[in-house]
């Protein structure tokens, strides 16, 4: 498992958002690049962002999770075609895991452990 996981609930359906594109990215000397990226599997979880060989480092991080694609592949309108979570490492040894709870017209985040 890598050291930044994220997991996405529908909580307008009660169940996991699985297939959603997302982004992982890194900022440095003020911009971003790309470090990860994958789909969330059935369960809704994205558990392999990092590669395994991947050093985090403290900094800024941010998840752009592709909310249209999965709306669309559902037959359902929404407001938000991307939701974009910004968060700090600090210690990288930590486990950073991000959890979205998407509605079509609204979300939320935390961090988890």
């Amino acid at each position: 498992m890598s050291a930044i996981t994220t997991h996405i609930l529908d909580v307008a359906r009660g169940r996991p958002a699985g297939g959603v594109p997302v982004v992982l990215e890194h900022e440095s000397a003020g911009e971003w690049t790309e470090i990860g990226s994958g789909r969330t599997d059935g369960d809704g979880r994205l558990k392999d962002l990092l590669a395994d060989d991947f050093a985090l480092t403290a900094g800024r991080y941010r998840l752009t999770f592709d909310t249209a694609a999965y709306f669309f592949a559902q037959q359902t309108e929404s407001f938000y075609p991307a939701v974009t979570i910004a968060f700090i490492v600090r210690d990288e040894a930590e486990h950073y895991h991000v959890p979205l709870l998407l509605s079509p017209y609204g979300y939320s985040t935390y961090r988890g452990s």
